[in-house]
């Protein structure tokens, strides 16, 4: 066998690299502890960059490896090995994770838990969650507890091609030098080229690898920009990380060749470039992208210096038994330390970061048993390939047979029927509903809340993050000539069910005009800590909508306040951002106004910190449980009361009495389930509250509609 620094093999050839499982130990150190919340390491995820580096050192040069002794790979083996590897404590941890939300999560969350496992099991969890990403409607469900698969998904995406691309280069390779050796076999002195590699593998994986990063890295540091959300768990913005892994196997015998103060200086170099990208990176960054490349060349700098800065490079660190302890379990431990926290959340609430660090040490107990008694044994059992892939497939199938199950425990009611709203409840003292502990039935029942939707997303009339083009839909009559308009974001989609039933009964034209996150604002405003230019934008073709030729008779607003751009920065945190936004509304509203257009402004409704449909279904027999405080509840609206009260010709309508009639806010009033999550009303719910905002319409706005 070849030894390291030989030429004929990567760096990884010939031993076992204590550092390299040393590494994956401190990656795996930086996931758990940025799980946990600590706070001086916001950005512990690009630990996760360092994982792809690693893998893709390791594969590439297993893969090449065998390219260079036997002159091809088999694939069978390579996948059936990657079966042997992963899939065993994979599906342990997958059926247990349904188990454990079977017995300790709210229903709620059962059967999108069941369609998790079953992309989980088919290495395609990381696209489920972009689907999720960009649906504004389940962005701020509590997370998956198989969330953390993305990884993984990323990986086995990336393999699944990997071994075809490698063969499918060399033997391009191949033939191009047999052609060109065939016809100019020596140099022009008589001597024969000299080549920069050893052999004839190297060069076209390395072009092969570049044809891959390359794109890659580019398309990284464009959607990183565009659509952040995406990027970060798409396939394509990650494939670089692997590649470049890649690239270190080859190029790793020269290498090797380092000095050791060289050596050694690169090595701790590359550790503190790891560092330094937990420290600063934060969780709003555009990641991947650009930034990447401090963690993943800080590992690629520890892994190339690692054989010549020998015990004064970072292998100090990364040898040390502890280290490379947690290295050894490091796959079991990061499969079982998130289902564990996300169970802990939903039982206990919020986990401070004590609470988190205890629970990331009892995951470990369970990942130390999966490590021996399940990934061990079935990694180094010596099974046929046949054998291998029948049990790979039998895990598989315990897997998605466990999710249909799961799927099949949840049974929300097919047809709710119309909401009892009288006589359906239990009498509480003094009538407060937020005491009220159990109705009959619930309209809608907390199953199907998510489903009990505006007719706004149905008729996809809602311009999407990152889109600023007008999406338009009309209700009511259509020929009417009194025409009102709604605008806003998803709190005014929430209104729409009860507009609808105005419009009908009055003979109105409803117009909506709504847009996710994106309030009606003409400072431009801030999401996730950067600049909404496509909020900006449908702000600029919606003033023009309203105040063409075709104006509305009366223009309702309603949503969550955003953060406006003041002097080119964002305000500071606190009284600040509120007058800000105040400013922002009561400028924006004086402009509408003095265009002509008579405003009603809907208060912004309640919202908590508690998604109260999960609650519900977890709490049927005790919903008093489920009641948040009201005035903490209403921050939201407070600079809208403040912007309304400034300008004379604006309306504000106030519907919070109906909806947080008492000190308490109520998840159930009357039998009717109020909020489909934390902050957006029912659409069942809205239609209720029609009359109110009817007489509302009619007493302020009626010579408008006139």
């Amino acid at each position: 066998m070849t030894r390291v620094g030989e030429r004929a093999g990567p760096i990884l050839s010939g031993r076992f690299r204590e550092d390299i499982e040393g590494l994956r130990g401190l990656a795996l150190v930086l996931v758990l502890v940025g799980h946990a919340g600590v706070a001086a390491l916001p950005g512990a995820f690009v630990a996760v960059d360092v994982f792809f580096v690693i893998s893709g050192f390791l594969i590439t040069g297993l893969l090449v490896d065998e390219l260079r002794r036997t002159g091809g790979i088999s694939i069978t083996a390579f996948y059936v090995r990657r079966a042997k590897r992963l899939l065993p404590a994979a599906s342990v941890v997958v059926v247990a994770s349904m188990l454990l939300t079977y017995l300790f999560l709210p229903p709620i969350r059962w059967s999108e838990t069941a369609r998790d496992a079953l992309a989980s099991a088919v290495y395609a969890m990381n696209w489920r969650l972009v689907e999720q990403s960009t649906d504004y409607l389940r962005s701020e469900e509590a997370p998956s507890i198989l969330q953390h698969f993305w990884s993984l998904a990323v990986e086995e995406q990336f393999y699944l091609l990997w071994p075809l691309l490698l063969l499918a280069a060399v033997a391009l390779g191949r033939r191009r030098t047999q052609s060109i050796e065939a016809r100019s076999p020596v140099d022009v002195r008589g001597r024969h080229r000299r080549r920069f590699f050893a052999d004839r593998t190297s060069t076209p994986v390395l072009v092969a690898i570049a044809l891959v990063g390359v794109p890659s890295l580019a398309w990284s540091v464009y959607l990183s920009q565009a659509e952040p959300a995406r990027a970060y768990l798409v396939t394509t913005t990650r494939m670089w990380e692997l590649a470049l892994g890649g690239a270190l196997a080859i190029l790793s015998g020269h290498l090797s060749r380092l000095s050791r103060p060289t050596a050694v200086t690169l090595g701790w170099a590359g550790m503190l470039m790891i560092a330094l990208g937990a420290v600063l990176i934060g969780p709003d960054a555009a990641y991947p992208g650009h930034l990447a490349l401090l963690p993943t060349l800080g590992a690629v700098a520890v892994i190339a210096a690692g054989p010549g800065a020998g015990r004064y490079g970072p292998a100090l660190l990364l040898e040390m038994r502890m280290t490379r302890a947690v290295g050894v379990v490091s796959y079991s431990w990061y499969l079982w330390h998130w289902p564990l926290l996300v169970v802990a959340e939903a039982r206990w609430g919020p986990l401070g970061t004590g609470a988190g660090l205890a629970m990331i040490v009892c995951s470990a107990l369970p990942a130390v048993l999966t490590h021996y008694l399940v990934e061990n044994p079935f990694r180094y059992a010596q099974f046929s390939p046949a054998r291998t892939l029948r049990m790979g497939l039998a895990a598989t199938s315990l897997t998605v047979l466990a999710g249909v199950g799961l799927s099949l425990a949840v049974r929300p009611p097919t047809a709710p029927g119309p909401p009892q709203f009288a006589g359906v409840g239990q009498a509480s003292p003094g009538g407060d509903p937020a005491l009220v502990d159990r109705f009959a039935r619930i309209t809608p029942d907390p199953l199907a809340a998510r489903d009990d939707l505006p007719d706004v997303y149905r008729d996809d009339c809602v311009t999407q993050a990152q889109e600023s083009r007008l999406r338009t839909c009309v209700y009511g009559d259509q020929d009417s000539r009194v025409e009102v308009a709604l605008a806003g974001d998803s709190h005014a989609a929430h209104w729409v069910p009860a507009l609808q039933q105005v419009a009908s009964e009055r003979g109105w034209r409803l117009v909506t005009y709504i847009k996710t996150a994106c309030s009606l604002m003409t400072a431009p405003t801030v999401v996730g800590g950067r600049v909404d230019e496509s909020c900006t934008e449908w702000n600029r073709e919606l003033r023009t909508a309203l105040t063409g030729e075709r104006r509305p008779r009366l223009l309702i607003v309603s949503s969550v306040t955003q953060i406006p751009l003041v002097a080119g920065s964002t305000p500071a945190p606190g009284p600040s951002t509120a007058d800000a936004q105040t400013e922002a509304l009561t400028r924006t509203w004086s402009e509408l106004t003095g265009a002509g257009i008579p405003l009603v402004v809907i208060r912004d409704t309640p919202a908590f910190r508690v998604d109260m449909a999960e609650c519900v279904s977890a709490n049927r027999e005790r919903l008093s449980a489920c009641a948040q405080p009201r005035q903490p509840a209403l921050v939201w609206g407070v600079p809208q009361e403040r912007a309304a009260a400034s300008v004379a010709q604006v309306h504000l309508a106030d519907l919070n009495d109906a909806i947080c009639p008492s000190e308490r806010c109520p998840a159930v009033i009357d039998g009717v389930l109020v909020y489909r999550d934390a902050h957006h009303l029912t659409a069942t719910y809205a239609r209720r509250l029609a009359p109110r905002l009817d007489d509302f319409l009619v007493r302020h706005t009626a010579r408008h509609l006139s």
